[in-house]
């Protein structure tokens, strides 16, 4: 064996040796932690798991960090509460009804967006909310953001939503679109950048929904007390990753184009212009959660459920990540980083 060759073992070794004493296996230094994660929406405000995996940001942090799409509110929290999955990125209106019922291991780490941006839109002959009595609307499932946003809708406008309307379950966002187009449905209840491209197309607005600002918990980072009790270091590594890649969202336009490009399939830079301006007036830029949000779904759900009404905001909510993170100095390190 060659000099240079043996001085390289002999050192690789030795490092092995001191990890040895220090009683740190080599896997252990080697191998990441393998985190999964569900998400229930193809959209900018859920795109932040998608811009931390394009970034590197889960290898810097030592994740091996699995993402899959759901495209139901209910199956992503039945995934959390049957130990399929560790974290989700989604709406609240599930996983809050799923804690009224007892799922009480759910609770929230992070918030997103704290308003509904949902919009209603539809073709050339239905001008106003009260030409859509009697016609079909797309939304993604019974109980999802878009359904509950067309809901609050209705009653503003003084309308029935159970009886002026026939809502039909379509999928996500992208689904409910290809819908609207092939004119299985009416008017679409769907977001940023999908709401854009439908516009694009000839659709218009006959709702725009960042203008009424319903509170509700629309994208929320949510975790099990189980989980975190077993795996705290790890859900808080996840955390500073998803606070990494709302920076880059909030201040690199051109990344985040690049990124929802390839998840969305969507490369019009009007329709990408248009959504993103849109839509991050919105989203929280250091994942800070709004505890009117989510009451003012309790509030909802006590209206047939009465066990909600014991409930309040911050039953549901563990701030210990938000608050490490800023009081450590990171958010403000991070912030103050040019990209």
């Amino acid at each position: 064996m060659k000099k240079h060759v043996v001085g390289r073992y002999l050192g690789y070794s030795n490092f092995l040796l001191i990890l040895l004493i220090l009683g740190v296996g080599h896997h252990r230094v080697l191998a990441a932690d393998k985190l999964m994660g569900v998400y229930a929406a193809q959209s900018l405000s859920s795109s932040m798991p998608w811009i931390a995996q394009e970034a590197g940001i889960f290898r810097r942090y030592n994740l091996d960090f699995q993402l899959i799409f759901i495209a139901s509110g209910q199956p992503v929290i039945a995934a959390l509460l049957g130990g399929d999955a560790e974290v989700s990125v989604g709406g609240g209106v599930a996983m809050i009804r799923a804690f009224v019922q007892g799922g009480t291991d759910l609770v929230v780490i992070g918030g997103i967006k704290n308003v509904l941006t949902h919009s209603i839109l539809a073709g050339p002959k239905i001008k106003r909310l009260e030409d859509l009595k009697g016609k079909k609307i797309g939304i993604s499932r019974i109980g999802s953001n878009g359904h509950y946003f067309t809901q609050q809708t209705f009653r503003r406008f003084g309308l029935d939503p159970d009886r002026d309307s026939t809502f039909i379950q379509t999928g996500g966002d992208l689904e409910t679109f290809s819908a609207l187009v092939s004119g299985a449905i009416e008017a679409a209840a769907i977001t940023s950048p999908t709401d854009t491209k439908a516009v694009a197309q000839g659709y218009h607005y006959v709702v725009y929904g960042p203008d009424l600002r319903i509170p509700y918990p629309a994208v929320i980072l949510v975790s099990t007390r189980s989980v975190i009790a077993r795996r705290p270091q790890v859900v808080g590594q996840f955390m500073r990753v998803m606070a990494e890649a709302a920076k880059i969202l909030h201040t690199d336009k051109e990344f985040t184009y690049k990124v929802l490009g390839k998840q969305l399939r969507v490369k019009d830079r009007k329709v990408l212009d248009a959504s993103y301006n849109s839509e991050i007036k919105v989203l929280e830029p250091r994942l800070d959660i709004k505890p009117e949000a989510l009451q003012s779904m309790i509030e909802e759900i006590s209206q047939t459920d009465p066990r909600a009404k014991k409930i309040k905001a911050q039953d549901l909510i563990d701030r210990r990540y938000l608050d490490e993170m800023e009081k450590s100095g990171f958010l403000e390190k991070l912030w103050a980083e040019k990209r």
